[in-house]
């Protein structure tokens, strides 16, 4: 069963590294590129979009002190904290990085920091475990590159149930694979993928078999009907969590609208890896944009570019959907996969609306509607933790803001 966490200190929120001369800095750089002298600006108002356009980071996107994870996960010092370093780097729900590390030379242990639940949208901590997972994977495959074997014990302390990890490291002969040089440039692409180019059974088959079936299954929804059944419950979960108020409020706690926000707090959901077109981008960082709307931005997206684009979806499912352990394994299976189509040139994005939606029903016992339909697409008794789309990239993913291992380590 789920283990009733409780968090194990308060979350430090870093300081942002640029102050009020470094923006004037901006700015003026800004209007010399563009051709406005600084004595010249005549209309107040367009002086002010102007400095809000640079404010807001649209000239900036993946800049910057949150983004600068991205480039700290080469085997540079052959230690622990270099496999931290991959570790930050996971893929996780919601961007809530929901991890600490305590490290030693020859252990790193991997502890959930409940502080950052996500509420309603992760109830059973479901979302919270498979990251956690994530970023265990993440570790084991880059301490080779580290010069280091990692021996995985999950849940060491019964008596902790937020120290989900315990990794033994060993000195080993260095080396590099593909999945660890994948670990700085996989990202989940919500763009459109490219219909003339589908997945083939091979491929599919080639990742299923990546997966220990002794502790995951993965389900593929490949064909026409298949596909479309598994599609229509998708956006329609998605409605329903948009019509409970509750879900929108814990989603929206981690928008990230504000470009000093996010350097500061690193974390969370922000517009330029959306999928959201370039203007699209770009103006959101001008103009506020309510809650309803990016509801509606993201019902949108749902529903007209990412279900109907999809060549495939997956499920990766286990037999009991409360076992921690089951979970951390999904985690594990998933953050491997990734790696491994980014390696391949296969772009892959979660879509768990659904599951999301059935924790809500598990946690309220609301009537099991979309637990019962999801169900009918399964094999008897199994049950989905992770839910996502796979198919070919039409465009670049854009990463997301990380915080770096000195800010995730505990003393």
């Amino acid at each position: 069963m789920t283990p009733d966490r409780t968090p194990r200190n308060d979350r430090n929120e870093p300081k942002g590294r640029y102050d009020k001369k470094g923006r004037t800095s901006t700015r003026r750089s800004f209007l010399k590129v563009a051709g406005i002298g600084l004595g010249t600006i005549a209309i107040a108002g367009a002086a002010g979009l102007t400095w809000r356009a640079v404010d807001g980071g649209v000239f900036a996107s993946g800049t910057g002190e949150a983004f600068a994870a991205w480039a700290q996960a080469g085997p540079e010092a052959h230690d622990a904290l270099g496999l931290v370093r991959a570790a930050v780097l996971a893929a996780n729900a919601h961007n809530a990085q929901p991890w600490q590390f305590r490290v030693a030379d020859n252990r790193i242990d991997v502890f959930a920091d409940t502080t950052r639940n996500l509420g309603t949208m992760d109830p059973l901590l479901r979302e919270m475990d498979v990251s956690l997972g994530c970023a265990i994977e993440n570790i084991v495959v880059a301490a080779p590159a580290n010069g280091k074997k990692a021996a995985v014990t999950l849940l060491p302390d019964p008596a902790d149930p937020t120290h989900v990890a315990r990794i033994d490291l060993q000195a080993a002969e260095a080396s590099v694979s593909p999945l660890f040089t994948a670990i700085a440039s996989r990202h989940t692409d919500r763009n459109s993928y490219d219909l003339t180019r589908p997945v083939s059974a091979a491929e599919l088959a080639r990742l299923s078999g990546l997966i220990d079936e002794t502790v995951a299954e993965l389900v593929w929804f490949s064909d026409p009907a298949e596909k479309n059944a598994f599609g229509a419950l998708t956006v329609r979960a998605t409605e329903a969590i948009i019509a409970d108020p509750q879900q929108v409020a814990d989603d929206a706690a981690w928008y990230r609208t504000d470009w000093h926000e996010i350097q500061s707090k690193k974390d969370g959901i922000t517009i330029d890896p959306s999928g959201q077109s370039e203007f699209i981008r770009a103006v959101s960082k001008v103009i506020p944009v309510s809650t309803a709307q990016n509801n509606a931005g993201w019902l949108a997206g749902t529903r007209d570019s990412q279900v109907p684009t999809a060549a495939a979806f997956g499920a990766l499912v286990v037999r009991d959907p409360l076992d921690t352990g089951e979970r951390l394994a999904v985690g594990r299976a998933w953050q491997r996969l990734h790696l491994s189509m980014t390696v391949d040139g296969v772009s892959a994005q979660p879509l768990c609306q659904l599951p999301e939606r059935i924790d809500r029903e598990r946690s309220t016992g609301l009537n099991p509607d979309f637990g019962d339909a999801l169900a009918a697409l399964l094999p008897a008794g199994r049950h989905a933790i992770m839910t996502f789309r796979i198919g070919h990239p039409t465009g670049s993913a854009l990463p997301s803001p990380r915080r770096p291992a000195r800010e995730v380590v505990l003393s």
